[in-house]
Parts: structure tokens; sequence; C-alpha cells
């Protein structure tokens, strides 16, 4: 079966897809993957075979996806929600075609345009999935990517993993975070633009994960049970992090402070039940179909 993927060209739209595409791959099937020329030097690493259709930097539009979709004749299309033109384009020239999401259904208003009909590869445990995401789903189990690198020595007993991101990480922000935890006995990893580390890594070590309320980083502690500060700052960070504080898994500082980020920090390290409701999701999610078993059915689906 030969799979086409696309995707917008940041690590938190384009990372989510890679363990399915891998899966496939990994299954003898031929992949390859409609992006921006930033993703291109990891998953040519991986051997997905990706490359630029048109002139795109960002978003894919019907006019770039168009003679891209002729020339690779792909058995089934995989399109990531926020390049919902591919989904139209691919549909319009009847090519079998699934979307695939990067954690909860994201709210109007943040500059994506929320996809509708047909079905999803959905990431994102149904306990924590947005109520009105009715769609038709095909579950499948969150695996965090990341490039390979170091992870710090350990050197105290508890370890807080700090990210804000690709996108939000201002050094106002990481520094503010990095000075309230500073005061707890803990040690503080702290990955930024241009010193990103292994994040599934760190996180698997981590004792607490402080983050901007990003679904990638969301996703990867859920999956490991690691309770969450959340500091929302833009796009869908605001509902998840609703959602996790609903789920006891995390949380929200009343404001951006070095003296509320610590306390939230202490209050996870010490109080349990935080732990326990991010088990349970962990659970959840240890129970949902892994990439290979999805990649196992999708010859069933087309």
């Amino acid at each position: 079966m030969r799979v086409l993927f696309a995707s917008m060209a940041t690590a938190g739209h384009t990372y989510p897809l890679i363990p399915l595409a891998l899966a496939l791959r990994d299954a003898g099937h031929e992949v390859h993957f409609a992006v921006g020329d930033e993703m291109h030097p990891e998953l040519d690493r991986l051997g997905l075979r990706p490359f630029r259709p048109g002139l795109v930097f960002g978003e894919i539009y019907a006019e770039d996806i168009a003679p891209e979709l002729e020339r690779v004749l792909p058995d089934l299309v995989i399109s990531g929600w926020a390049v919902p033109e591919v989904f139209a384009e691919a549909r319009r020239r009847a090519f079998p075609v699934l979307w695939h999401g990067f954690g909860r259904m994201f709210p109007d208003g943040i500059g994506l345009a929320r996809p509708a009909g047909g079905r999803h590869l959905d990431i994102c445990p149904p306990s924590l999935q947005d109520k009105g995401f009715t769609d038709e789903r095909i579950l499948l189990r969150p695996v965090a990517h990341s490039t390979p690198g170091e992870v710090p020595a350990r050197t105290h007993e508890k370890l807080i993993y700090v990210t804000f991101g690709t996108v939000f990480g201002t050094d106002d922000l990481v520094a503010t975070a990095v000075a309230g935890l500073g005061r707890l006995e803990a040690q503080v990893v702290v990955a930024t633009p241009g010193r990103w580390l292994p994040q599934a890594e760190v996180i698997r070590q981590a004792d607490v994960v402080v983050h901007h309320g990003g679904s990638g980083t969301m996703l990867a502690a859920l999956a490991e049970g690691v309770p969450q500060v959340v500091l929302p700052q833009g796009a869908d960070q605001f509902a998840n992090a609703d959602a996790l504080v609903t789920a006891g898994a995390a949380v929200r500082p009343d404001a951006v402070s070095a003296e509320a980020v610590a306390e939230s920090a202490r209050l996870l390290l010490v109080d349990g039940r935080y732990r326990e409701a991010a088990g349970q999701i962990a659970e959840e999610i240890r129970h949902t179909p892994s990439p290979k078993e999805v990649a196992d059915s999708l010859a069933d689906v087309v």
C-alpha cells in the first residue's frame, strides 16, 4: 500500500503523525510525507520520503497538493488537522483519506479551521476529548516522538522538566518558571529553542512537567502518568489546561509568577492524588490500539 501523509511544517503538527508513519513503513508499506522543508531532516532520517508540495512553508493548499496526488497516486491519504485542503482535495479526487489529530479537538478562533466530516485517527484519550467531538474515529495510542539526544545526568531524587514549546517559550516565561522552581529540592531540566532535549526520555524520568499546555507535551506526560503544571499562552492551550485540571492531573497557577509556579510544583510533588489521576489516564492510553495495531488495520479501512 502507498500512503501519503500531509502536515503543517511544525514539530507540533508533524511529530504526532510520525509513529503511525513509522509503523506503516515497518509493515512494508511505501510512505511519503508532504510537508514544508523545516521538517525534512528528521523525516529523511526516518526514511519517510518527505517532499515539499508547491511553494509550501506552512499550510498546504489545494493547488499545492493536487499535482502531488496525481504523481504519488496513494492508496490512502492521511491528512493532519491543520491542512484541511489536503483532505478536501483528496476526497474531491476520490482518494481514500483520513484525518489525523494532534490532541484534543481545538476550539474555534485559534486560527485553524476545525475539520468536519470523515473519519479521524484520534490520539486523544476519550476521557479528555472534547465532548462535542462526535465524528467517527479510529482510536490511536499517542506515542511521543523526539529526535535523539542526551538526557542530563540525574542529580536529585526529584526531577522537574520545563518546556514551553517551539512557539511560546519566551525568555521571560522561562526565567520566571526557573526562578520559582529553583527554590525546590529538585533537579530542574529546561528545554528551550536551540537546546532541545529527547523529550520522551526526559518525561519518562520526570516527577512533574511544567509546560504551556501544548498537545504534544500534554499527551507525552499523560502517557507516563506524570502530573503537570500548565501555563497556557495561546492557541488550544487554554482548553487543554482546563481539561487537565478537570481530570485532576494538573494544576494551573492563578498567576504567572515565580512564587505561583513553585507552589504549584510543590503541591504536585507532595500530593499523590495528582499522580494517581495522571496514572489513570496513562492506563487508558496503554489500552488504546498501538500505531502498529492501527497500521495493520488500515488496509481494511481502505
